[in-house]
Formats: C-alpha cells, structure tokens, sequence
C-alpha cells in the first residue's frame, strides 16, 4: 500500500505543470534624455502593501524633478501619469504606489518618467521601460 501511494505521489508531481513564479523584484536601466546625461536604474519590489520603486540616477541637478509612471514606453509615452511618485532629489527618489502588483505592470506596457524638473515638464530627463 505504502508503495502505491508513493508511486501515486510521484506521478502526481510529474503531470502537474510547475507554476511559474512572479517577479519580486525588477531592475530596469534609466536612460538620460534630451542630453542629460541621467542614466541610472529603478528597482521595483513587490510588497504587501504595493510596488516600491527606488530610482537612482547618476549625474542628477540638486533640483527635485517630478516622477511618474506612464503608460507607454519611453519612445510612444502617454503625457499623462498613471501614476506618481515622489520627485526624485538629488538623482534619489523612494516611493511605494499602493494598490498595484508588479505582475500588473509586467503585463502592460509601462515607463518610468523623469521630468527635467517641475517648471519644464515638458522635458523629460530620464525614462525607463518596465518590462521582464
């Protein structure tokens, strides 16, 4: 009988597809853009709570520069944030956007968007795209 439950056990295991695993955490390459020269990463991890996102830029202004999340990728961006982040000061920014799951961003089409600063939006200085 022990046999048989064994033989059992083992062929469950085989005919049972392995479930893939979520991403915790993600480390996406910032590019400078419009001559910056702010390249960089973002870290996204998962938490209970929601997705940290750390952004690291090097050679930032010492001016706090709006952060976003867009929809888009950094060559065909929606204007429009999905959503925000704190500013990144000093090529620093440590936010956590509650509510939302890493898997969720992976399944769309994201970007990290580093405005040049809060007087020209317009500009952007550093961009990512979130992707696997």
């Amino acid at each position: 009988m022990k046999h048989a439950v064994a033989l059992f056990i083992a062929a469950l295991a085989l005919a049972t597809p392995a479930i893939a695993q979520e991403p915790t955490t993600l480390t996406i390459p910032m590019h400078a853009k419009n001559g910056s020269h702010e390249d960089g990463t973002a870290v996204l991890t998962q938490g209970t709570d929601g997705v940290r996102v750390v952004v690291t830029l090097d050679n930032a202004p010492d001016i706090a520069q709006p952060t976003h999340i867009h929809i888009g990728t950094c060559s065909n961006i929606n204007k429009a944030p999905e959503y925000g982040l704190v500013d990144t000061e000093k090529g620093h920014g440590d936010s956590v956007v509650r509510g939302i799951k890493l898997s969720d961003l992976l399944k769309g089409t994201y970007a990290i968007n580093v405005h040049k600063s809060g007087f020209d939006l317009g500009t952007y200085a550093s961009c990512g795209d979130i992707k696997g």
